[in-house]
């Protein structure tokens, strides 16, 4: 069995070794990826250019919701441009989350708790195939800013989970990615596949093409859940670091904690509001969702 090591001299065991059958699927490119050189510009760059990209996001959103404020709201031709938008992400997250969920469930599996949210991320996922599709998963959160345009083309409401999201999300991406956290592999796979149904239903609602047994408020759930182990997990985390040696940083463990906790609350708030209460009865709910992609 051919052996990868990484730039540091770690000896790497990929998904794909882990789980044969997965190898065909697999590119030489992702083989042999080395992630060194745009980690170290992740690490280079916090945390002025994550800060700035919100900035000029938030600045920007507010902005062009002031200039619609006269104007009419986008039409059929922007709408062609949002399924495309959605088709383009769904893709990308399904392709995502065929990288990555493979390797986190054999870990969580093969793994003890303590070695799942405490292991050092350069010799196990954080290289190679699975690096290379985090990797992507840290790069993509900047272009998905580009949802909140959507939003206020089409003059819809701009709701706070929808911007405050987006901006946590950047931001604690790039420090967990900048800083190696031990827990990162659990919010990339579960994000990518959240992602991945969330964008293809959002891909159909677009064309008009929704499937009427899908209930967006399964997604929502879905959110729901990936807050509920995103926080269970930081704790995890936190409580083996306490015990002894632990590859993430307090700052990302009381970020993520505060982060998943704030959104857990803002989802649960938003799943109630829309589904259960009166608004949501009497609205048709795939006409909102979009607000929280």
């Amino acid at each position: 069995m051919t052996k990868y090591y990484n730039v540091r001299g770690a000896e790497i065991e990929q998904a794909f070794q882990k789980i044969p059958f997965l190898e065909p699927f697999y590119t030489e490119f992702e083989k042999n990826y080395e992630v060194n050189d745009w980690h170290q510009w992740s690490k280079t760059t916090w945390p002025h250019v994550p800060l700035a990209l919100c900035a000029v996001y938030l600045v920007a959103i507010f902005g062009g919701k002031y200039y619609m404020q006269d104007k009419k709201p986008a039409g059929d031709t922007n709408r062609a441009i949002l399924a495309a938008w959605n088709f383009l992400l769904s893709t990308f997250s399904f392709m995502g989350m065929a990288r990555t969920v493979p390797h986190l469930l054999h870990n969580v599996f093969n793994k003890t708790i303590e070695e799942n949210v405490c292991g050092q991320a350069h010799s196990d996922w954080g290289s190679m195939a699975t690096g290379f599709w985090v990797q992507l998963f840290i790069y993509s959160k900047p272009f998905e800013l580009i949802d909140t345009y959507f939003i206020v083309a089409r003059k819809r409401p701009l709701i706070f989970l929808h911007w405050y999201h987006h901006v946590t999300v950047l931001l604690f991406c790039w420090h967990s990615y900048a800083f190696e956290s031990a827990t990162g592999l659990f919010f990339v796979g579960m994000n990518y596949s959240v992602h991945a149904i969330m964008y293809g239903y959002y891909f159909l609602m677009a064309i008009r093409m929704k499937p009427k047994w899908m209930n967006p408020l399964f997604i929502t759930v879905a959110q729901i859940m990936q807050m509920v182990v995103g926080v269970a997990v930081c704790l995890a985390s936190y409580y083996y670091k306490n015990a002894g040696n632990c590859s993430v940083t307090n700052d990302n463990l009381i970020a993520g904690t505060v982060m998943y906790g704030s959104y857990f609350a803002l989802f649960f708030k938003f799943a109630i509001d829309r589904y259960l209460g009166k608004a949501g009865m009497s609205t048709g709910m795939e006409k909102t969702k979009k607000k929280v992609a």
